[in-house]
């Protein structure tokens, strides 16, 4: 058995990324160009053009009546949130931090709603003043923005966001189904809804999000027509009309060895069915998809410098200036039981023959900052640059920057 044959698999690395003089291409530049205009590394680098054409591939497959709204957690970047204004029909945020970042985008409060349990009041009151949707996610967070409302004189917008029964199989990160900090559960809702409708404020209809990171079209439709499913007969339960329904998201990225792409055909085909067979109460009420990581995930590459290599009872290390406190989840470190490798390139030896088998680390000191175990790799020495890929959601803003005082990331949207 040879040296590679010792290799552990790493993560596909997204269809469409070009070689240009034998280095990874983003943007129509070289890795190593984008390096040199940012003047440091750690970078993380950011295509407008995979983002167009994510959203692009999304139009097509869906039904033209459901909305795409963009999470802006996955990835708050100003740039990407001003991008993105053109490309989606909405904005889901979970903070006031989040409610400054689209307002400085000069986005229409109207297009934004607004989760996440535990709102402050004074969030609770910028948002109201704002004239964003309020996704309601407990009876006192409810009764408290009703308070809020009618002391400031301003009757809130107001959605529930609903703990469903069942759950998205097969998601990362499972949100709705049993007891959850999300949500008010299902047979709560409708007295709720009443009381918030009698109260004057405007109603502003539902939030059901079962799930993330799921790559499993079955899973994906079957979720899908409980949502539609569920909506129809809380709003026959609450007698009034669905304004707006957000059906959440969950749609995946694959990240690693062995991971297949979501089949969006089969989703958007199913999508088709349902609105052509919707329950009577949904025939009027706005539809629209939340996703974060599936619009901006694969739009992202991390760049990183080696600046040693050194070798320790016969296992290379390339230790790079980056590392977990960037790339938290690639070191395995955001809920990933089982660790498995990202899909990872040497920049500048992009379309170079597989020679080597390294373990690549970051600068921090502690064991946990890995970016690649035994990886099949072109030879790197100091100075070269190794690219993450999947970097455009959850990663400078998802992982713990301030650790060890290394600083952020450097950020461009190309």
């Amino acid at each position: 058995m040879t040296s590679l044959d010792k290799a552990k698999a790493l993560g596909p690395i997204p269809a469409g990324f070009e070689t240009l003089d034998g280095e990874l291409a983003i943007g129509g530049k070289r890795a190593s160009e984008w390096a040199q205009q940012a003047g440091k590394t750690p970078l993380f680098v950011y295509s407008k053009d995979r983002l167009d054409a994510r959203v692009a591939e999304l139009r097509a497959a869906l039904p033209p009546r459901i909305g795409i709204n963009y999470a802006v957690k996955a990835n708050p970047y100003a740039p990407v949130i001003a991008h993105m204004e053109a490309l989606v029909d909405g904005f889901d945020i979970a903070s006031s931090g989040e409610l400054t970042m689209t307002n400085a985008a000069g986005i229409d409060p109207a297009r934004v709603s607004f989760a996440g349990p535990g709102k402050r009041d004074n969030e609770l009151e910028a948002a109201i003043s704002a004239g964003v949707t309020l996704n309601c996610e407990s009876e006192g967070e409810a009764h408290r923005s009703l308070a809020i409302g009618e002391k400031m004189g301003k009757a809130p917008r107001m959605a529930l966001r609903v703990n469903p029964d069942f759950e998205l199989k097969g998601s990362g990160m499972k949100m709705g189904g049993g007891a959850k900090q999300f949500g008010v559960d299902a047979d709560k809702v409708p007295d709720l809804a009443r009381e918030v409708i009698g109260a004057g404020a405007e109603w502003r209809g539902l939030h059901i999000f079962t799930g993330s990171q799921a790559l499993s079209a079955e899973a994906i439709i079957e979720a899908q027509g409980n949502v539609l499913n569920l909506a129809a007969k809380l709003s026959d339960e609450i007698g009034e009309k669905l304004p707006k329904l957000n059906m959440g998201g969950g749609f995946g990225i694959p990240y690693f060895p062995n991971d297949e792409a979501l089949d969006l055909s089969a989703v958007g085909a199913a999508l088709h069915e349902h609105m052509a067979n919707l329950p009577a109460p949904l025939e009027n009420t706005e539809l629209c998809l939340e996703l974060g990581r599936y619009l901006v995930g694969e739009a992202g590459v991390y760049l990183t410098r080696v600046i040693d290599r050194k070798v320790s009872h016969g296992t290379t290390y390339l230790v790079t200036d980056g590392g977990l406190h960037h790339q938290l989840a690639a070191s395995g470190n955001f809920g990933t039981v089982v660790r498995r490798n990202y899909p990872v390139a040497i920049a500048n030896s992009y379309d170079a023959p597989v020679d080597d088998v390294v373990n690549v680390v970051g600068c921090l000191c502690t064991p946990l900052d890995r970016l690649a175990d035994k990886a099949g790799l072109p030879r790197a020495d100091v100075g070269d640059l190794v690219a993450v890929f999947c970097a455009g959601a959850y990663g400078a803003s998802a992982s713990p920057s301030a650790f060890l005082g290394h600083g952020p990331a450097a950020e461009m949207l190309v």
